[in-house]
């Protein structure tokens, strides 16, 4: 078996030791398991929590070349700290024929597994929620004293070094004064962005000036000295460069004279499904849409991706209203998974696999032994009189080894979190108990606890974690589901079509 190492750390009080740390770990799994490490990816300086990273990219692009069989990590979070990266670029290398695998937190194969490994990707994913808000906490504190808190700094301005206060820029305060007194005055936009491009003027960018440029200055009102921060504003807070007639009658001017920046941005719309959905015919993933009736009503769908790249001639499955399949997936999940005695089943089968776990801390222990077993046999050969300059140096970094591992070993045993079954059933109580209205708790018990769903063109076919039953609806009862308030009127039931249950593979029509 073959497989490609994938490294990486943050910017946030991270160095380039940790990834050596990263790669002797993940290499010491692949010696113990014969596993041969044939390349590494690295990515330095970037988090995870977005996929924008050059050397993972190219990794999920090369494993589609059928040059290796696994992608060793040292642990998930240095994979993606976000459940959607995770499942989708996890989705990628398994069709590719790759597979993940953790080095710290090698992950059963059975369905307690998937559960674990959906709670060590939450804890990442919480992680990072915990870390933007501790840094949200310094910014908040910042703004109340009116203070820089990044982002380009307007033209007019500097930043101080020591106070990092806004300070009014002697050379570019003045282009400021002029563009709102020229504008106030009658003078359109583009004679005026021209003449100062003549001048040899740039705006805060280094750009020439367009009329367009004038959009955020004239918007600005840290001109007027307000300083704002998302909630927080502060009249006086910095020193203002116009004063307030003056930026009032350019509001004035500017909304007479506004022209529309194009159509409105598209609404954001999140398809919950994605990277789960199949279409049942051709097995390719099905991919989010819409359209807009002759009323003006937008409806939103889920169509195989075969459909949608190459037309109903490759594939002619139907699409499928968007909103009442999401929310029947989720209502069905609840019924299947969330009673008590699945709930203690579920219990039972994360303890177990707890125990079962190889996290980093035995790991760090095995190698804490083997060093100190080799440090025992050096010094047992320096006894017997075996002394060179070779030996003084391997006994050096024996020790070194020997220290640094004590530190590794009681920081892990300090940070480990220890899942009681007392914490396992609040989180499950959480998906039981929360807003399935909610558009965010509908994607996590999607994300935790739905496997995949099968779409044809009269049934629907829904697998899920934890369960070896598959449940199988007709695409009428989805439709028809009065979940939803807004779905099309409801198409009439073809006679002699039933409701079916998969139960270990075998089809059952109930009558």
């Amino acid at each position: 078996m073959t497989a490609v190492i994938y490294a990486r750390y943050s910017s946030d009080s991270q160095r380039e030791a940790s990834i050596e740390g990263q790669l002797r770990d993940c290499k010491d799994y692949a010696e113990k398991n014969g596993i041969t490490v044939v390349g590494t990816y690295i990515d330095r300086a970037y988090s995870a929590k977005t996929d924008d990273r050059p050397d993972f990219q190219r990794m999920i692009k090369d494993s589609g070349k059928k040059i290796f069989d696994v992608v060793l990590v040292w642990k998930l979070d240095r994979f993606a700290r976000n459940r959607f990266d995770a499942v989708n670029y996890k989705y990628q290398l398994e069709k590719n024929g790759v597979h993940l695998v953790s080095a710290m937190e090698p992950i059963s194969q059975g369905p307690e597994g998937i559960m674990v490994e959906s709670m060590l990707i939450g804890m990442a994913e919480y992680y990072s929620a915990e870390l933007a808000l501790k840094v949200a906490r310094g910014e908040r504190e910042n703004a109340l004293q009116c203070k820089y808190n990044g982002g380009v700094v307007p033209l007019g301005f500097t930043i101080g070094k020591e106070d990092r206060l806004y300070h009014i820029d002697p050379e570019t305060a003045p282009i400021v004064q002029e563009i709102f007194t020229r504008y106030a005055d009658g003078e359109p936009a583009e004679k005026i962005a021209a003449s100062l491009n003549e001048r040899g003027l740039r705006t805060r960018t280094g750009k020439p000036f367009v009329k367009n440029s004038f959009f955020q200055i004239f918007r600005n009102r840290r001109y007027i000295g307000e300083y704002r921060y998302k909630d927080i504003v502060t009249p006086g807070g910095i020193p203002a460069i116009v004063d307030q007639d003056l930026f009032d009658r350019v509001q004035q001017r500017f909304e007479q004279n506004r022209i529309a920046h194009g159509r409105p941005a598209k609404e954001d719309v999140s398809y919950l499904l994605t990277t789960k959905l199949f279409c049942g015919k051709c097995g390719t993933l099905m991919g989010g849409e819409s359209g807009t009736s002759h009323m003006g009503n937008t409806y939103y769908y889920y169509k195989c991706g075969n459909a949608k790249r190459h037309g109903k001639a490759h594939c002619d499955l139907k699409a499928i209203r968007k909103e009442p399949l999401e929310r029947f997936v989720v209502d069905t999940a609840i019924k299947v998974i969330f009673n008590d005695e699945i709930i203690e089943r579920l219990i039972d089968l994360v303890m177990e696999a707890q125990q079962k776990e190889n996290t980093r801390l035995p790991v760090l222990k095995d190698q804490l032994r083997d060093t100190e077993k080799r440090l025992a046999n050096l010094l047992e050969a320096i006894e017997q009189g075996i002394l060179t300059p070779t030996t003084k140096q391997r006994l050096d970094e024996l020790e070194a080894r020997k220290e640094a591992l004590n530190t590794s070993i009681l920081e892990e045993e300090l940070k480990k979190p220890v899942l009681t079954r007392e914490w396992i059933r609040f989180w499950l109580e959480k998906f039981r108990k929360g807003d399935v209205g909610s558009t965010e708790h509908q994607r996590q018990i999607i994300d935790t606890f739905v496997n995949s769903v099968y779409v044809f063109d009269d049934r629907v076919v829904l697998n899920f974690n934890f369960t070896d039953d598959a449940k199988t609806v007709t695409r009428e009862e989805v439709l028809g589901s009065s979940a939803v308030d807004n779905a099309p009127p409801r198409v009439p039931r073809p006679k002699g079509l039933g409701t079916f249950f998969v139960v270990g593979g075998t089809e059952l029509e109930q009558q």
